[in-house]
């Protein structure tokens, strides 16, 4: 709970700062040129970093609410309100725009100018076409569906969106509250947020907001979600979830003039995966990985590579670290895991079948380094060799142990 409370931090600060600073009359005509100016370069910014990160879904989305704006301008926002066109044209936006945010959020990455990527593209123009046959050929139907009362209408008289996009809103609203539980990720995070900006930009309408503050704000969230998820597979490790070995090397900058570090490696590793497979390989480093990220004393743990790790104690020498680094040793050697069989399935049957043979546990060791800040090694790089040092003559001693 606490890291999806981080996740949907930032989507939530852009929306409240909207709210506070982006309605009508808030601002000094100074500023207008620069409110101007934000929808723009949010649409500007986020295609450039979308295309440039690989992610589609965040520019198709952002193509999206650029154009649900270009609409709603051209078809008059205060016509939203009333009758005719400009009505139909807002209610069929406001029952698409969340549809297409829950469909983009649920794709999997495919590229933006690959085949796959330019067909999910090519459903942005498919519905515009479609809105523009009911407007131009004024179908009465689709344009009477939209406006449907599931219940009764003083129930949603308090907005001016149809108890269709009410529905809608709310189902995907659910979807993407679900997705980012299960997922915990930045970009999940920053479409729920664009999800509830776009609302807040169809219903400020009848305020007299200005909706496009509120859907590049929307784009902003997004924004938000890729720099994070970025810098998050930059600086950290996507199997053990530890941060990696360029988190390390910017950590090392900011050490003090005293702390400790140790190198942690995994006894017997290859020959545990020569064994077993890769696929156990890694669930072993998970679950070293997991073991590593409880150290107590103040470590900060990350994935050195391979099956090494390393553990940065700030502010303590190598007599204070060692009994959190024994503690550690001792809680990776009493894990204990099955082993799946080659015949077992992945996913649990229905009916499972009673197993005749024994389940197999096996539980793994590791061997610890560890070296301090003194007046032989002064800079983190030669601490660390030491640390690496001493974690060899951990392992030449017959290993799961902790060595100075």
């Amino acid at each position: 709970m606490k890291h999806l409370f981080i996740q949907l931090l930032p989507g939530g600060t852009a929306l409240l700062a909207a709210l506070v600073f982006l309605r009508p009359g808030v601002l000094p005509d100074a500023m207008r040129p620069y409110v101007n100016t934000y929808p723009y370069a949010v649409l500007g910014v986020g295609v450039f970093l979308g295309w440039y990160f690989n992610r589609s879904r965040v520019v198709f989305a952002l193509l999206l609410l650029a154009l649900a704006d270009a609409a709603l301008l051209r078809f008059g926002v205060g016509e939203s309100t009333g009758e005719g066109v400009g009505r139909t044209v807002f209610d069929a936006l406001s029952v698409l725009l969340p549809l297409n945010l829950a469909g983009y959020a649920m794709l999997n990455e495919r590229g933006l100018l690959t085949t796959r990527g330019l067909r999910r593209l090519a459903l942005i123009p498919a519905q515009v076409v479609a809105v523009l046959l009911i407007v131009l050929l004024d179908w009465q139907g689709p344009a009477a569906w939209l406006e449907h009362p599931f219940v009764d209408v003083r129930l949603t008289a308090w907005t001016v969106l149809p108890q269709t996009a009410l529905a809608t809103f709310g189902a995907t609203g659910i979807l993407l509250t679900g997705r980012c539980m299960l997922r915990s990720s930045a970009i999940e995070a920053g479409f729920l947020w664009t999800l509830v900006s776009t609302f807040v930009a169809l219903h400020g309408i009848r305020l007299g907001w200005l909706p496009t503050n509120f859907l590049a704000t929307g784009g902003l969230a997004l924004i938000g979600g890729l720099v994070a998820t970025s810098y998050r597979m930059a600086y950290h490790d996507d199997l053990t979830g530890l941060p990696g070995r360029r988190a390390m090397n910017e950590a090392l900058l900011q050490l003090g003039s005293r702390y400790a570090m140790a190198m942690v490696d995994v006894d017997h590793f290859k020959r545990f995966n020569d064994t077993y497979g890769h696929d156990v390989g890694d669930q072993v480093l998970r679950m070293v990985a997991s073991r590593l990220g409880e150290v107590s004393g103040g470590g900060k743990a990350f994935r050195y590579g391979g099956e090494e790790f390393s553990v940065i104690f700030p502010h303590k020498s190598t007599e204070e670290a060692a009994p959190h680094l024994e503690a550690l040793r001792r809680a990776v050697a009493a894990s204990r895991f099955a082993v799946r069989s080659s015949g077992r399935p992945r996913k649990k049957p229905s009916t499972p079948k009673p197993s005749v043979a024994s389940r197999k546990e096996v539980s793994v060791t590791v061997s610890i380094g560890v070296a301090d800040r003194d007046d032989r090694e002064t800079d983190p790089q030669q601490v660390l060799k030491a640390a690496d040092k001493a974690l060899y003559r951990a392992k030449s001693a017959g290993r799961n142990r902790v060595m100075f």
